[in-house]
């Protein structure tokens, strides 16, 4: 249980705490519902007012443990051996569970499939090396020990891991290639989004693409990661102006086609084994629902 306390102002209880905290309004009133809010000592709701001079008090108790549960989910397991497995992650499944979303993951799919998970990033992430979208779809790895997971881990962050997309952006792209280095972070306006912030804030983000076709209203690219900040292909496409279709976070409002999320597709990953030292390449091909449109948009030219 953590407890913390402040000198009061005259303000609401949740919207002091609030400020102080850098909780939710939302989150205080839940915490003062279970008799964890006080002032002066004593349990106060979190529409009273506080005085000056009070000792505003909040109590967070410590988060109960949530486990991932195994289930049997289809899942496509490009390769697999005993120290890793490559997946090919289908369009709308959430990579790990989270508090309000335990079911239906690839992670709860790999519990029930693999003999074994890393243990590294918890009960509920095991295995867990990178992640993609819930609506991108393609290639991943897993480890299946700590072991492995480490060492995928490291080429992961000296860029030795080669991870490639294509996606099918908004307009038509005038570059043939380039390098797009920003710095992303938390949209300050809307907390669900990521956004390209300036010098000094966020973190950096590098992304190489390279134009692969154009139609008459629209450009296939890949893309290769340099970084692997939280969205950033699609946010990055948003900040040159084209954003991925179907992308309904960030792309347009209007959608040409019915799709059920953004046309992008972790289609090549190259890594090195983590015992053998041998140089591993994976492709995954297109899903059929991006391969129409492709074929709608090159029936057009």
């Amino acid at each position: 249980m953590k407890r913390m306390e402040f000198d009061a102002e005259p303000l609401r209880v949740d919207v002091f705490l609030a400020e102080k905290t850098g909780l939710t309004r939302s989150a205080i009133k839940k915490l003062a519902e279970g008799g964890h809010v006080f002032a002066d000592g004593k349990a106060v709701k979190a529409g009273e007012t506080l005085k000056r001079g009070q000792i505003a008090a909040v109590e967070i108790p410590d988060p109960r443990p949530i486990r991932a549960k195994p289930e049997d989910l289809p899942l496509d397991i490009v390769y697999e051996d005993d120290d890793l497995a490559i997946v090919n992650k289908a369009q709308g499944m959430t990579v790990h569970a989270g508090n309000g979303n335990l079911e239906g993951t690839l992670v709860n799919a790999l519990l029930f499939r693999l003999n074994s998970l890393s243990g590294i990033n918890g009960e509920l992430r095991p295995g867990i090396v990178h992640r993609i979208d819930k609506d991108t779809s393609g290639l991943l790895v897993v480890a299946k020990n700590d072991r492995a997971h480490l060492a995928l881990s490291a080429q992961i962050a000296d860029k030795t891991c080669k991870r490639e997309y294509l996606a099918l952006l908004e307009g038509v792209l005038k570059e043939e290639s380039g390098q797009i280095v920003t710095q992303i972070g938390r949209d300050p306006r809307d907390r669900l989004k990521m956004a390209v912030l300036p010098q000094g804030k966020g973190r950096r983000a590098e992304t190489d693409f390279f134009v692969e076709e154009r139609f008459h209203n629209n450009t296939l690219v890949r893309f290769s990661l340099r970084t692997g900040r939280t969205h950033q292909i699609r946010v990055h496409c948003k900040y040159l102006g084209h954003p991925i279709v179907g992308d309904k976070l960030y792309g347009y409002a209007k959608q040409r086609f019915a799709l059920e999320g953004q046309l992008l597709h972790a289609f090549h990953l190259e890594l090195t084994h983590p015992s053998s030292g041998e140089r591993m390449e994976f492709f995954a091909p297109l899903p059929d629902y991006f391969e129409k449109v492709l074929k709608v948009l090159r029936q057009e030219t």
